[in-house]
């Protein structure tokens, strides 16, 4: 038998990986990962955006974030409260995206707030349903400069981020 405190932190940080590799399944179009987040029972209310079956938001974007730009979603404020099988989280998600509309690049900030109820069902800690309640939004031409080139001396090749399977994330073989 665990100690309860040893559980409930292996627990916790169960808890934490899901949604971790939730937000990374989303910034790298790795649909698996996002599925991998939910029970096959699970609801996705997408706070007005989407409400229903959370395999049919899966579904959706598998369709969606192949095709979307860079994103990157991150995860604060992290809260969770324990009761056995069930556990409820609370965390912020503050999410970066490059977006095009009628020709013009943009880039927009978000903040979110995921209202998770997990269960452990088969020893296993995942979403049975979501709720994302919106925070604030803020938009901004795109200018990208890299610190109007101070970060980078003339002719650096970075290595850029991109979506499942380009990523550097899924050639670590390669490095």
């Amino acid at each position: 038998m665990t100690d309860p405190a040893i559980q409930a932190l292996l627990d916790r940080q169960a808890i934490t990986d899901v949604i971790n590799l939730y937000l990374r399944g989303a910034d790298r179009a790795d649909i698996d990962l996002i599925a991998a987040a939910y029970h096959v029972d699970a609801i996705e209310d997408h706070g007005g955006v989407f409400k229903g079956p959370a395999s049919d938001y899966v579904a959706l974007m598998g369709k969606m974030l192949p095709r979307a730009g860079i994103m990157n979603h991150l995860a604060t404020n992290l809260v969770i409260e324990l009761d056995g099988d069930i556990a409820h989280a609370e965390h912020y998600i503050l999410a970066f995206a490059r977006m095009k509309k009628d020709g013009e690049t943009f880039d927009t900030l978000t903040l979110a707030r995921a209202l998770d109820r997990f269960e452990r069902r088969d020893s296993l800690w995942k979403i049975a349903h979501r709720r994302l309640v919106w925070e604030w939004n803020h938009e901004m031409p795109h200018a990208e400069s890299w610190g109007r080139g101070l970060m980078f001396p003339p002719g650096t090749e970075l290595v850029m981020s991109a979506k499942k399977p380009d990523d550097s994330l899924y050639k670590r073989d390669a490095a």
